[in-house]
């Protein structure tokens, strides 16, 4: 949440010193979906693992029916030039299997195909269905005498059911593995729970957890619910949750994440959420949600897909007349069974969802929670980014920057007093003083009659001594006056308070809003991609102007109020500009909301933010240049993807009307299948190299 001066001023026993600062089609027709003889149903939130089982057992089958089916084939025979056995009964193993396969294997397609036709959306299921059933009527009459023997082509209609089935398998597959992110997150969950009640220990599920119950974590063990640390200290594997490989010290006091791994010592977390509250539970929903949104480029893919199904329709009849009126029926329908095949979009309607499903997976795992794709397809254009300052390109809490000595005390001497003064307050001014002595190792003598006073400061007694501190305030009332050495700290922003004894000062400490390291590296990288960075705080201007100058930061809005931030973000889209807002959450909304993407820093815990749709689990603000990347990445497949599946379409169903046959070149039914297979497997694999991403921080 931001942090104004004011907010600290309020709360400050130092006084007015100042502050420190969307798949399938898959689409949304979702393969109109298929049959339940291994129906996906469109792909998003589903069991894909089942669909995966339901295809290789059904394409098993019907490869092995496939085999004989073609085997007696006279013109597969003739084909490959082999003596086709002959016995009685001979001329009907091929029509018997055949029908079979029709009836069985091509269920999925024809039960989807006509989901397709009822629901007047036409689309590359209705196209394997009626070129499938094409195939199916033109053989059975070949076979019973009625049509000329040369439609009989039982193998090449067996042949073209098993390939749409592999390349059905295979699409399953690839889209299960994209749900693998959910999977390992939910496998992250430790199977049981050790709840202290009373004097003894109990083994539950952690389902039954309630908030409040105290729970044992040992060492190298799952935290089963989030919570805060009640007894203990460990170094705690997220990476589940940050993407950050590298175990964080976590104390008492501090929260910890249900999935965590308490990697080398026992802890006592009280539980504050559970079930689907935990952040891990956030973090599921958000990947699932991502995987189920739609977006632009999905629905241009959609829009496609219907185009093209007019485009091939138009084509087979035409190349149906063509032929016919050349006085070749024979080969007419031959030729529109082809082009029906070659047009099969399925490709098409891979292309996006796979590619996005895959993004989000992988930007899950990197700690980049994509919530609404569009964001993702959106980021590559942005060339503004605003930075909410406190808890963003800042930790959020003050740390000390600077002591100064008035003459007989060092500096060391100066911070241990005040440290000790301030030891018993719950200020988080006072608790970086402590912080800052207990690094440098200092001994605290020891302080009795503490008191705070609200808005001058602390005052506590020392070996026999008044130790006050506090900010202008108390330099009033005691009528001293600042440190010459103290005035670069104001002018950079810094909060400064001083240590008096006996009322005479001897001393002063500045104290800051830590600017995080990695920030600097953050927008070095986004200046080196031509994005401009624009920082809005709540903190005054000296404040805001010393972070900006610290790391370069090209416009600064200073003094905003949580609820105009999103007026200064309308005020760069007017000047033309795309906008991406990073902010961490609560008092950000509006301007998240506003930019055209927003993202909030969750931090592990905060992840079910609505107004944004990326959120970075980690604080880290780095991770925009993850977000960066993958976009560009996204788009890129995306792109190759569409112009892969939509021109091969293009380029294909002419040579399967027969246009190059005064030539020929007559392109055949099951070589269509293959090559429509091949095309959809050529966009899997261009999907499949996301996963080389490298979306670790830099």
């Amino acid at each position: 949440m931001a942090h104004t001066r004011e907010a600290h001023a309020d709360h400050s026993p130092h006084g007015d010193q100042g502050p420190v600062s969307g798949d399938s089609a898959h689409g949304d027709h979702e393969h109109a979906q298929h049959g339940d003889q291994g129906a996906h149903d469109g792909h998003s939130g589903h069991d894909h693992s089942s669909h995966v089982a339901q295809f290789r057992r059904l394409f098993w089958i019907m490869l092995v029916l496939a085999a004989p089916t073609a085997f007696f084939s006279t013109m597969f025979a003739e084909i490959l030039g082999y003596q086709r056995p002959d016995f009685p009964g001979a001329d009907w193993v091929s029509p018997v299997l055949g029908t079979i396969i029709f009836v069985w294997g091509g269920r999925p397609f024809l039960t989807s195909g006509w989901g397709e036709l009822r629901s007047r959306q036409p689309g590359m299921m209705l196209l394997i269905a009626m070129a499938i059933t094409v195939g199916f009527v033109a053989s059975l009459g070949a076979s019973l005498g009625i049509f000329d023997h040369q439609l009989d082509f039982w193998w090449e209609l067996a042949l073209l059911i098993v390939i749409m089935l592999l390349g059905h398998w295979i699409e399953m597959r690839s889209l299960a593995q994209t749900t693998s992110a959910l999977d390992s997150l939910a496998a992250m969950m430790p199977d049981e729970a050790e709840r202290v009640v009373g004097d003894t220990v109990e083994t539950v599920a952690p389902g039954q957890l309630d908030v409040g119950d105290l729970v044992i974590v040992r060492p190298g063990g799952r935290i089963p619910a989030d919570g805060e640390i009640e007894h203990g200290a460990a170094a705690v594997d997220e990476s589940m949750i940050t993407g950050e490989s590298t175990p964080v010290a976590r104390d008492v006091g501090e929260r910890v994440v249900a999935g965590a791994v308490a990697t080398d010592s026992a802890l006592r977390v009280r539980v504050t959420a559970t079930g689907e509250d935990t952040a891990l539970a956030g973090i599921r929903t958000l990947v699932a949600e991502a995987q189920n949104s739609s977006s632009r480029a999905q629905r241009l893919a959609d829009k496609s897909a219907a185009l093209l199904f007019w485009f091939a329709l138009g084509s087979a009849v035409i190349t149906a007349l063509v032929w016919t009126l050349i006085g070749r029926p024979d080969d007419a329908v031959i030729r529109t069974v082809t082009v029906l095949v070659i047009a099969c979009p399925h490709a098409l309607g891979l292309a996006i969802p796979l590619v996005v499903s895959i993004a989000t997976e992988r930007a899950a795992n990197a700690g980049v929670l994509v919530r609404d794709r569009l964001a993702l397809e959106t980021m590559r254009q942005v060339d503004a980014v605003v930075f909410d300052k406190t808890g963003t390109l800042t930790r959020g809490e003050p740390v000390v920057t600077g002591v100064a000595s008035s003459g007989s005390d060092d500096e060391n001497d100066v911070l241990a007093i005040a440290a000790a003064a301030e030891h018993d307050s719950e200020h988080p001014l006072a608790r970086a003083i402590v912080r800052a002595a207990e690094e440098r190792g200092l001994e605290l003598p020891e302080a009795s009659d503490f008191t705070s006073e609200p808005a001058v400061g602390v005052t506590a007694s020392i070996g026999g001594r008044v130790i006050r501190v506090g900010g202008p305030a108390l330099l009033r009332s005691v009528g001293g006056e600042s440190l010459a050495d103290t005035e670069p700290w104001e002018d950079d922003g810094a909060t400064v308070l001083h240590v008096v004894r006996d009322g005479e000062v001897i001393g002063a400490i500045g104290l800051a809003d830590e600017v995080r390291d990695e920030s600097r590296r953050a927008i070095d990288e986004l200046h080196r991609r031509g994005i401009r960075v624009v920082m809005m705080t709540g903190d005054a201007q000296a404040v805001a102007d010393a972070v900006a100058q610290r790391l370069d930061i090209d416009e600064v809005h200073a003094g905003v109020r949580p609820e105009h931030k999103a007026s200064h973000i309308a005020e760069l889209q007017k000047a033309g500009r795309r906008v991406a807002m990073v902010g961490d959450g609560v008092n950000d909304a509006p301007a998240l909301a506003k930019a055209d993407v927003g993202i909030a820093i969750g931090a592990g815990t905060d992840v079910a933010i609505g107004s944004a749709g990326v959120i970075l689990a980690s604080d880290d603000p780095r991770a925009v240049l993850s977000v960066v990347d993958l976009s560009n990445a996204t788009y890129r497949k995306m792109t190759q993807n569409l112009w892969w599946a939509a021109g091969y379409n293009l380029i294909a169903v002419p040579l399967a009307a027969g246009v190059l046959a005064p030539v020929g070149f007559v392109l055949p039914v099951a070589v269509g299948a293959l090559l429509m297979s091949a095309s959809t497997v050529v966009v899997a694999l261009n999907a499949q190299l996301l996963r080389r991403l490298d979306l670790s921080p830099r």
